[in-house]
């Protein structure tokens, strides 16, 4: 039976994009419980990490698995549970009484997010076929992730200074179950029509390694890079993921064709994409400090003004697509990552005077560059799938999302926190407190909250010093978040082909897949 598109595309748009839309809301909005969840469930430092880490962990762990597994079973199916499993997992960690049964709900939520973000891309690659109308989808859908991003703060920041800390879960759930009605009343089934068994050691494979890699990466800053236990697990992850491929090679129905990685619209893309997000992940870690700990402004406050980056992202993102189309996806993507890298280091100049309104040219000059990367980028990777295999190729795409900004995270912040220590110990006023002194080369935060405790005199020159070294750290962690955008608009330039070509290149104007859930 042929997969027919909903009788409403822009309605069928609408729902992938919101659930697209829902799991990226969900990535940053629970950053800004973090502090009331120390107060309410006593977490420590440890436990807010692992609260925000556990969900990234789940998510890259399992999402080529699961991008595999809705090729095979059924992708409306599997968008369908991963949306039930969402909002459970969101409804128990609202009522979790301690940070370790929060930290296990948001695994599940990663779970849940690994369900449904590439069934979102792999079913609206197979509605809309013609590259075209492919390009303004994904488009549209890359628009709606980058919105989704800043939204999170927002959001959050109004349910916490409103209702109780557990408002920030509940409302994922009801929104999860809307998307599950909008998803039974408008799209349409889809699976490959030539469907095999599952790769289970494939699954298990690529699974350990991408656990191994990411918690390797996530843990790093405090282990240190070149600690045994972090090039153990970096390590092991990366021949894991080796084996992986060879595995992959001689399995007769794989759950990834690793020819694709010989294909350099495939491999250019997804390394655009995955520099791309660590560069946009490594500032947004700087900035969100940035605003709060140097200009004073509240989470929400703080979540309002990412605004620019969201906007210029969700233009640049509709924009970048259709231009791929007329130009290429080489000529978009590199100029891209350009202007990534040329927004990154004006950015780096800044200063504790510097006025919002120059920040905020400096946000939409990034969000531009991210637009015109990351949605033609995405483009191109699907363009070079075939449409039965959508499902792993669009969880090749998420996981370059979560790899590259789990790595900025940690790369960015061991380079600000470098930097910052070195800089604030020398510049502390001589006769600080001892405690004071390594409260402040702990964290900027650390330094202002100490110094509330001092006289007024020596606790402005304690603040002084640990801004100063803030602001050292951020020109810092910036440039170096620049020098990697800029490498990559090199790569982009010199290996991602201008316009399909190739076996795939039939995809562009591929039939819908004859296929129906089972």
């Amino acid at each position: 039976m042929r997969v027919k598109p909903s009788r409403n595309r822009s309605l069928l748009l609408f729902t992938l994009c919101l659930a697209a839309f829902l799991i990226s809301v969900d990535t940053t909005i629970v950053n800004v419980t973090l502090p009331t969840l120390v107060r309410r469930l006593h977490a420590t430092i440890a436990d807010l990490q692992w609260i925000v880490d556990a969900y990234s962990l789940a998510f890259a762990a399992l999402v080529l698995a699961a991008g595999s597994f809705s090729d095979r079973v059924g992708r409306k199916g599997t968008l369908l549970a991963g949306l039930g499993v969402f909002a459970a997992a969101s409804l128990a960690g609202a009522a979790c009484t301690s940070a370790g049964a929060l930290i296990a709900a948001r695994a599940v939520m990663g779970i849940g997010a690994a369900m449904i973000f590439p069934s979102t891309l792999s079913l609206l690659t197979n509605v809309f076929t013609v590259r075209a109308e492919r390009a303004r989808a994904i488009g549209l859908w890359g628009a709606t992730t980058g919105v989704g991003i800043a939204t999170g703060p927002i959001v959050g920041g109004w349910l916490l200074a409103h209702f109780w800390w557990g408002s920030v879960f509940v409302f994922l759930a009801p929104v999860a179950l809307v998307i599950e009605a909008l998803v039974i009343a408008t799209v349409p089934p889809s699976r490959d029509p030539t469907a095999a068994p599952i790769d289970l050691p494939g699954v298990l494979l690529s699974t350990l390694g991408m656990v191994a890699i990411v918690l390797g990466v996530i843990e790093a800053p405090e282990r240190g890079w070149t600690s045994a236990a972090s090039l153990a697990m970096i390590g092991g992850g990366g021949a894991l993921l080796v084996v992986f491929a060879l595995v992959e090679a001689k399995t007769a129905r794989p759950m990834l064709d690793v020819s694709l990685l010989k294909n350099p619209r495939f491999t250019a893309a997804s390394a655009s994409v995955t520099i791309a997000f660590f560069a946009l992940s490594g500032f947004v870690f700087l900035i969100t400090q940035y605003f709060q700990f140097v200009k004073g402004f509240s989470p929400l406050g703080t979540g309002v003004r990412l605004l620019p980056v969201a906007t210029s992202v969700a233009i640049a993102s509709v924009t970048g697509t259709k231009l791929a189309v007329r130009i290429g996806n080489k000529a978009v993507v590199g100029s891209g990552l350009a202007l990534f890298a040329t927004g990154l280091a004006w950015a780096s100049t800044g200063t504790a005077d510097t006025p919002y309104m120059q920040i905020a040219m400096q946000m939409v000059l990034l969000g531009l560059g991210m637009g015109f990367t990351s949605a033609p980028a995405t483009e191109a990777i699907m363009g070079a799938v075939p449409t039965e295999k959508a499902g792993i190729g669009s969880a090749v795409n998420d996981a370059t999302r979560l790899f590259g900004g789990a790595l900025g995270v940690a790369v960015v912040g061991s380079v600000a926190a470098s930097l910052y220590a070195d800089r604030v110990g020398a510049a502390l006023p001589p006769g600080t407190p001892l405690a004071v002194a390594e409260a402040a080369r702990g964290s900027v935060g650390g330094a202002l909250g100490a110094a509330q405790h001092l006289d007024p005199a020596t606790g402005q020159r304690v603040a002084d010093a640990a801004i100063g070294a803030f602001l050292h750290s951020f020109s810092g962690g910036a440039l170096v978040a620049a020098g990697v955008a800029a490498a990559g608009s090199l790569l982009a330039f010199a290996l991602l082909p201008a316009r399909p070509r190739g076996a795939h290149g039939a995809a562009d104007v591929a039939p819908a897949v004859d296929s129906a859930e089972s």
